[in-house]
């Protein structure tokens, strides 16, 4: 089965991490969401099953979305797809969104999962991140779904700022176990180039991450949730038991998906498409039938690297018979060859490879050492 993936690329406020695509004018988001319902019918054939287990919307901010708007866009949905019964609906969910009557709206609408952003429990860390909510707003906005009775709620968090220690870390983190919660993405905050986190560490305001301090945390964070009855299905992400994300786990194990708007991304097994980076441009362009995203057609190689880099992220890690299905014996014997090198953070067993917890420190690093160069 496929996925739909929608980004909503707008912001009420630039946090000063995030690098994604995003505008804080919200000016054109009517014109926005009738191109978002253009595009669902122009591209159904990218996936050639039409069947949908999981729809995802993340942005930006989605819960910028009113209720008549998701409406139109679930309209445009079934119109062209087929959702299957019990299909995992997502929306990424600011806190301070999450006023009882707009769930109540949303829940109606269909999402039967929410994601929401909380980042962190400290009000100093929320403000030099530049987010729109206080701790006590996380708190209400994740009591106020479960009042209105969705059952399925991740949180995101993230570690390794300048505000963080050991024991704040196992603070919030206790705090988010109280909360009861179904799943956890917790992320390494990083400084990426275009975002304001960088320009303050070009004028040496703000210090670089401090990566020994993050390998603590992610070490305490990987304890902290096994102790607490969560799986780590992937480096990011803790599961209670049977609350492992459909859309995450899909995408990591490669099924197809379809990215409806600005700067969403797609893959059908064959090639991926890159939307247009720029709201004007792509609203202008699904308006007037226009190409609006590139195509890039996957090599076998391009395939095999893929599947490293994603599946060595996960529990299920790379299966070696599937590899050989997939890729054929070549690449199989490449792999097992490459591996051997790092044997201290990889377990083995006959048919699959994954990482050890000390090895999830280096999965990037071990990945890439692991591609096929021609």
């Amino acid at each position: 089965m496929s996925g739909l993936y929608f980004h909503i690329p707008f912001c009420r406020k630039a946090c000063t991490y995030c690098d994604f695509h995003f505008s804080t004018n919200l000016g054109n988001k009517k014109k926005l969401v009738d191109a978002v319902c253009d595009e669902i019918a122009a591209r159904k054939e990218y996936l050639q099953d039409k069947n949908l287990r999981s729809v995802y919307f993340g942005g930006g901010t989605p819960s910028v979305l009113n209720f008549a708007e998701l409406e139109k866009i679930f309209l445009a949905i079934h119109k062209n797809f087929t959702v299957v019964p019990n299909a995992e609906i997502t929306l990424e969910m600011n806190p301070e969104d999450a006023a009882i009557d707009y769930l109540q709206g949303i829940k109606q609408a269909g999402i039967n999962r929410l994601s929401i952003g909380l980042q962190s429990f400290n009000d100093d860390e929320l403000k030099w991140m530049n987010r729109s909510h206080t701790a006590e707003q996380n708190i209400t906005a994740v009591k106020n779904a479960q009042q209105t009775g969705i059952k399925n709620i991740s949180i995101d968090l993230i570690y390794g700022s300048r505000f963080q220690t050991e024991k704040t870390w196992r603070d919030a983190l206790q705090k988010t176990f109280e909360l009861d919660v179904q799943h956890i993405s917790a992320y390494n905050l990083t400084i990426e180039g275009k975002t304001k986190l960088n320009h303050l560490l070009q004028q040496k305001t703000e210090p670089e991450v401090d990566t020994e301090l993050s390998a603590k945390l992610f070490d305490i964070l990987m304890e902290e949730t096994a102790k607490n009855s969560f799986e780590q299905y992937e480096i990011s992400n803790f599961c209670r038991p049977g609350f492992m994300a459909v859309h995450n786990s899909n995408y990591w194990r490669g099924s197809p998906y379809l990215g409806i708007g600005p700067s969403a991304h797609s893959y059908n097994g064959t090639c991926r498409s890159f939307n247009v980076k720029s709201n004007a441009q792509y609203i202008q362009c699904v308006e007037e039938g226009k190409a609006h995203c590139e195509e890039e057609i996957l090599s076998e190689i391009d395939k095999y690297n893929e599947y490293i880099l994603t599946r060595l992220r996960t529990s299920w890690g790379c299966d070696l018979k599937e590899m050989k299905e997939l890729f054929g014996e070549k690449y199989v014997s490449y792999f097992i060859e490459r591996s051997g090198k790092h044997k201290q953070h990889i377990s083995a067993n006959k048919n699959s490879v994954t990482l050890t917890q000390q090895g999830r420190h280096f999965a990037d690093a071990i990945a890439s050492d692991l591609f096929y160069i021609a």
